[in-house]
């Protein structure tokens, strides 16, 4: 963790020009903080596969923290959740202005692929790379999660629908973050899928996990905006909360006996970083 935190200080976007705030405010976010879960679980599995590996991963690990804040920023924005509190700090509009946050996470979304294509790895492994990303951050992933959260506020959907609704906002990008990981290894098909279908259901894991949090911890405790997902289609507003931790405690159960199945290296890599989501929910 310490390491990768370390490159993403040093590697925090550079464009020096005559715009006052600019640079500031593409590296504000990313320099704010967060779990850095996404670039972790890549890093993981590079580590405990291939170490020499290791640094030429690092611009892809930095390249997913940075797509992610893109979708922070943008998710904040008054036309979306209007948040006021990010890692616990002032989201981008309120800190600067709404032109500023929109072009920061423009930029951060493009930049992301820019990392990519400029990791020192192979062009077959960075062209899988991009296409992993792009597939799950994009028009069939993230954005169409973002998309179906936006439209149904105060339209309430089925379960079905809401669990489509986070696998797609949330979970798409764990699971690349996990895929890409094992494509920089070279790790076989069968395993970067099954890697994939357990980083999806970990997602809605995370999700259900986010939705408890939002409803029962204040913006000091989680360092974000809650109680914001009032007029949403959450697992707790439809759900409730006892429910929703029902549900967590399943998922967690069967993500826990799928995760007994990896090999050693793999669960070894992994376990620190996937440990604290199976059991966050109890209590």
């Amino acid at each position: 963790m310490q390491r990768f935190e370390t490159y993403l200080k040093e590697n925090l976007p550079r464009v020096p020009s005559f715009h006052p705030i600019y640079e500031e405010a593409l590296a504000a976010m990313l320099d704010a903080g967060g779990k850095r879960f996404r670039p972790m679980l890549l890093l993981s599995i590079v580590e405990a596969y291939a170490p020499m590996l290791y640094s030429s991963a690092l611009p892809v690990a930095l390249s997913l923290e940075m797509f992610h804040t893109y979708s922070l920023i943008h998710d904040d924005l008054p036309a979306m959740d209007n948040a006021d509190l990010r890692r616990g700090h002032m989201t981008l509009h309120k800190r600067y202005d709404e032109t500023t946050a929109i072009l920061a996470g423009d930029a951060l979304n493009t930049d992301a692929f820019y990392l990519i294509a400029k990791a020192p790895l192979r062009d077959d492994v960075k062209i899988k790379l991009v296409e992993l990303l792009a597939y799950n951050g994009g028009s069939r992933g993230m954005v169409l999660g973002q998309a179906i959260d936006c439209y149904f506020e105060n339209k309430p959907l089925d379960i079905e629908q809401v669990k489509f609704l986070h696998i797609n906002k949330t979970a798409k990008l764990i699971a690349a973050s996990l895929q890409m990981g094992a494509v920089i290894v070279c790790l076989e098909k069968k395993t970067q899928e099954e890697l994939y279908a357990f980083g999806i259901d970990l997602g809605l894991l995370f999700q259900i996990q986010d939705d408890i949090i939002d409803a029962t911890q204040n913006e000091e405790e989680s360092g974000k905006t809650t109680k914001n997902d009032n007029d949403k289609n959450s697992f707790v507003n439809l759900l409730g909360l006892e429910e929703s931790m029902a549900q967590a405690d399943t998922l967690a159960k069967d993500l826990q006996r799928r995760f007994e199945a990896f090999d050693e290296k793999l669960k070894t890599a992994l376990h620190p970083l996937i440990n604290q989501y199976l059991h966050r929910h109890k209590g």
